[in-house]
């Protein structure tokens, strides 16, 4: 667990622990000082909105949900390559929402978290300290039980075909064959990345180092070499911008809606996490068994995983009839009870 994660999820403490302690520290203490040891975007104006918040009578409940929305965004803005607020795009909260149902979370508690995050963006818009644009139109959310869109084979062949930019090319066939987040992609350092054995080491703590290893095939491998050919040797992070910059989401977005454009893929309504979505159901497709995927995915919860394998007409065919044999041999044996 991270040191953003830690202060975000502290221990829940007993009834007395907290009537004790309500006389010594005050609501707004209370977060304040859970925000204090953290390095994220706008922190002093999020302290700001907190102070706010607390003169206008905030109960302390909210006072908490405002503090774990708004922090799960700046440490998610954070690690997506970004720094400073006034960048923020609308691609940016678009890339948090996927991010926040991809780990499992109920579209009610997204829209929740949204909604309290949308208001700290708010006052920074009367603040003028951000620009109104990002925030300016409504942001749909997915239903909860609709299937990720997974990029049809033929259209992913016709992708693959108008990507000729090495940087871009490997950093989207590393997504395509390891299914791993655009954020984690972004977040690699070359440390990570272990080419003898196809695989990429990634590390969700830096205290535990706890996380989960992935695997990529010979085209995500050809890509990535040529890649670290060209590259710049003193870049640390695998993948990187102009001018020193980190390559952020809204810029890798941005790139990979320019070579949908360009293979006329613009209608289907794929993004860039529909690379993780194909990169789970070409699997199940094959043969992958769900509980070796869940791993892969780094699900928690097993049921994630079977969200987002989209299985053909074929696959259910072939399934059937590899059971239907086994029955109609009599190698079914048990009770039904």
């Amino acid at each position: 667990m991270t040191e953003t994660q830690a202060c975000i999820y502290e221990p829940c403490k007993s009834e007395s622990a907290v009537s004790s302690e309500h006389h010594a520290k005050t609501p707004i203490n209370h977060v304040l000082e859970r925000l204090s040891p953290l390095e994220l975007p706008a922190k002093e104006q999020f302290a700001n909105y907190l102070r706010h918040k607390s003169r206008l009578n905030h109960k302390r409940r909210t006072l908490d949900s405002s503090f774990t929305s708004t922090i799960l965004f700046l440490d998610f803005y954070r690690k997506s390559g970004k720094h400073d607020l006034k960048d923020l795009e609308r691609a940016d909260l678009e890339a948090f929402i996927e991010h926040e149902q991809d780990r499992g979370l109920k579209i009610s508690t997204v829209k929740t978290r949204m909604a309290f995050l949308m208001a700290f963006l708010h006052f920074l818009v009367e603040q003028s300290f951000i620009p109104g644009t990002a925030i300016k139109k409504t942001i749909r959310f997915k239903l909860p039980d609709a299937l990720p869109r997974a990029i049809a084979p033929k259209d992913l062949r016709k992708l693959l075909s108008v990507i000729h930019n090495t940087r871009d090319r490997a950093l989207l066939l590393l997504l395509l064959r390891t299914g791993i987040r655009i954020g984690e992609a972004l977040g690699l350092t070359l440390n990570d990345l272990d080419l003898r054995d196809r695989k990429v080491h990634l590390f969700q703590g830096e205290k535990n180092s706890m996380g989960r290893v992935v695997y990529f095939s010979e085209d995500a491998f050809f890509a990535l070499s040529r890649w670290l050919k060209r590259r710049d040797s003193e870049k640390q992070l695998l993948f990187y911008g102009q001018a020193d910059r980190p390559l952020c989401y809204s810029a890798a977005a941005s790139r990979f809606k320019k070579y949908l454009t360009r293979a006329k893929l613009t209608d289907k309504g794929y993004t860039v996490h529909s690379l993780r979505h194909t990169y789970a159901s070409e699997l199940l497709n094959a043969g992958m068994r769900l509980e070796c995927l869940q791993k892969l995915m780094g699900h928690q919860d097993i049921e994630m995983t079977g969200r987002y394998a989209r299985l053909t007409d074929k696959t259910r065919k072939e399934e059937y009839f590899r059971a239907m044999a086994k029955i109609e041999k009599g190698e079914i044996d048990g009770d039904y009870r």
